[in-house]
């Protein structure tokens, strides 16, 4: 349970946990743009982050699948027309940066280039025709950056992290923020590709050197969080076994047990029809069969009592890379949420003083549901341009789908639910029903509760609804008492009222109305 140790709500004062904004802090000012771009074996990515620092906002994202790593485990060359692609690629990311007016790109190659014989003349030929300077990563240092990248997302990540490239595997151990050990295989799709023999000799092959990695890294590890886009578009498929209702990979929680059985089935069924499915490109649905193998061997090995996906990887550990300390300690969720308010809102600032205004209701809650309603709090109001006949809507939409990090897919629709209720009484006959069952009955009735607290307090008083009345729950009669002040009084209209009331039927308690003295 979360100790009652808050300090005094007020504007000019830090709001513990989570410490003051650090929008105007030269540190967090010089990470609002921030260009990047990862060469690797399959893909050619720039990311253009912006926004809230501490939580990834992509303000440009362009992806070419270039397959610059095909067939290098034979040829020990770059393939022709992916290096060709990669170029040309890398050529437009250039313009664009120029074009954005962000300050020099941050270019990193991995197993590919490092690993090709032609590697240091695409180094050069790409620093002579674009500008752009490629810093080749080590197999250890790609490890470190994809693994912080997962903190990005996931502050308290313990465990490891497995990064599948096009013809490199990392591996790296997470725990207390920091990254322990590492270490890198050749089991990325390309290389096994070339793996002589047929099924006996490549499972034989992925076996050995997963066994190696084990020794590296150790075992007893319960999380498993895979990073790159052969994982992710396994996890698409598991979601589409499933027919799971929330369709965000970030964050997408899988058991070993059920992921097997995915495997199992993906391997009975048309890769075209899938493809066609899931919305998977061509060269991607490619290599999902031997990535399968190596995530069979690797669940086999570790063991792992959960396996979560994350969209965050090297790009974001470079961003990672970037921040100050006190920044890497800033909860991205709440981060991300006063960066809405501060863009999107009415009046920005009024998130705090709802929560504190509700806040009395609740009583002592745990970390968890406390982060999550100060979350609601600030983004009640973020959708407010949209038709109101919609708001509801949007609100869940928005949240739901929301690139954010530290967000699990239950929180995601908690706090989806108790926004819908901040604009709209019932839920009953929504479109998003089936995302509701990601919830128990009583988490939905929590959200609910909250939604319509919000609900009370947005149009109690326009300035602070703090000034105007104080709530709180008698345990011993079961009733929710306002207490109103001489201003609460004249604000308490017909509205306020069922309004009032409406929260009061929601929590099952009595109101009570105080009148002042």
């Amino acid at each position: 349970m979360i100790a009652k140790t808050v300090a005094p709500h007020s504007d000019n004062e830090d709001w513990d946990p989570f410490g003051r904004e650090l929008f105007d802090d030269p540190s967090a000012r010089a990470l609002s743009r921030v260009g990047v771009v990862d060469v690797g074996s399959n893909s050619v990515r720039m990311v253009v982050f912006d926004g809230a620092a501490r939580s990834p906002a992509y303000f440009y994202n362009e992806k070419v699948m270039a397959g610059l790593g095909q067939g290098l485990a034979e040829t020990g060359m770059l393939f022709p027309k992916g290096r060709a692609r990669a170029l040309a690629a890398l050529k437009r990311f250039a313009l664009l940066a120029k074009g954005m007016e962000i300050g020099p790109l941050t270019c990193v190659a991995t197993a590919a280039v490092r690993e090709a014989k032609d590697g240091p003349a695409f180094q050069k030929q790409v620093e002579q025709e674009t500008g752009l300077r490629l810093h080749v990563i080590d197999g250890a240092e790609e490890a470190r950056l994809s693994a912080q990248g997962v903190l990005v997302g996931w502050p308290e990540a313990q465990g490891i992290i497995c990064d599948i490239g096009g013809n490199s595997m990392e591996l790296a151990v997470l725990g207390g923020g920091k990254v322990g050990a590492r270490a890198t295989s050749p089991l990325g799709p390309f290389r096994l590709q070339q793996v002589k023999g047929g099924r006996k000799e490549l499972t034989a092959h992925i076996r050995e050197h997963i066994a190696r990695l084990a020794a590296a890294v150790g075992l007893g590890h319960e999380r498993l969080y895979l990073v790159g886009g052969s994982w992710r578009a396994i996890a698409r498929l598991d979601m589409e076994r499933r027919n799971y209702p929330l369709l965000v990979l970030h964050e997408y929680r899988m058991d070993p047990e059920n992921l097997l059985k995915t495997l199992d089935w993906v391997a009975k069924q048309d890769m075209a029809a899938l493809r066609a499915k899931t919305g998977t490109s061509e060269a991607r649905m490619e290599l999902v069969p031997l990535a399968a193998m190596v995530l069979r061997e690797l669940i086999e090995t570790f063991q792992p009592k959960e396996i979560d996906v994350s969209s965050y990887g090297i790009r974001e550990g470079l961003l990672y890379e970037k921040m100050p300390d006190k920044l890497r300690a800033r909860d991205p969720l709440i981060e991300a949420c006063r960066h809405a308010e501060r863009t999107m809102s009415r009046l920005p600032g009024f998130g705090k003083r709802l929560h504190a205004f509700i806040e009395p209701l609740f009583g002592e809650v745990s970390p968890k549901r406390y982060r999550l309603m100060r979350a609601a709090c600030l983004l009640h109001d973020t959708t407010w341009r949209t038709h109101p006949d919609y708001r509801a809507e949007a609100c869940f939409d928005n949240v739901t789908r929301a690139n954010m990090a530290a967000l699990s897919h239950p929180e995601r629709v908690f706090l989806g639910v108790s926004l819908l209720h901040r604009y709209k009484n019932s839920r009953a006959g929504s479109r998003f029903e089936p995302l509701f069952s990601l919830l128990s009955p009583e988490q939905l009735r929590e959200a609910e509760i909250l939604g319509k607290a919000m609900r009370f307090g947005a149009m109690f008083s326009i300035q602070d609804p703090g000034d105007a009345g104080e709530l709180g729950y008698n345990a011993t009669t079961n009733a929710i008492e306002l207490r109103l002040t001489k201003r609460g009084a004249g604000l308490f209209g017909e509205v306020a009222e069922a309004r009032f009331a409406s929260l009061a039927a929601a929590m099952k308690a009595t109101p009570m109305v105080v009148l002042p003295g």
